[in-house]
């Protein structure tokens, strides 16, 4: 799988975003305790928008990809921001920072084409009702008729006597 992750356009560039993000963190100096903080939440951030692109892709299942969708926005958004921070604490090197903004507006942008090629027919109903496919309400009964489901798999787990 991990040879299939490089190969998207999506996750290139979130491995150039953590790069960027770490040579910049690189530049914080560790005795200042508030600029330490928001370096901790920067490379944070930067690491989500890989790691949750290879969860999403390992998973499959609509509802597992559009909560992986949801945490790497969270993500990105937050990326964006850190800059107000940055400044704030008189970091001297803010200008560096534009280069990780520019970089997530062409990462959304890459993010959008990998939504719409999201299966909505693999899905498995969202009991919370976030991430369903449209149409789909967290009160629908589950087809159990679908071989690819089994309601019961932790009844059936549990229980297993071949042990």
């Amino acid at each position: 799988m991990e040879d299939n992750l490089e190969q998207m356009p999506l996750y290139r560039k979130g491995r150039e975003i953590l790069d960027l993000v770490r040579r910049i963190a690189d530049l914080i100096d560790d005795d200042d305790k508030q600029l330490s903080w928001i370096k901790g939440l920067m490379m944070e951030d930067a690491y989500i928008l890989t790691a949750k692109i290879a969860n999403a892709e390992g998973g499959d299942l609509y509802d597992i990809r559009m909560e992986n969708a949801a945490i790497i926005r969270k993500a990105g958004n937050s990326l964006k921001l850190y800059i107000h921070s940055l400044r704030e604490h008189d970091f001297q090197h803010t200008d560096y920072y534009e280069m990780v903004r520019d970089k997530v507006d062409e990462y959304r942008l890459l993010f959008i084409d990998w939504l719409a090629g999201f299966d909505k027919s693999n899905y498995i109903i969202d009991r919370w009702g976030l991430f369903n496919p449209t149409g789909i309400s967290p009160f629908d009964e589950i087809d159990d008729t679908d071989d690819n489901f089994n309601p019961d798999w932790m009844d059936d787990f549990l229980n297993d006597d071949d042990d």
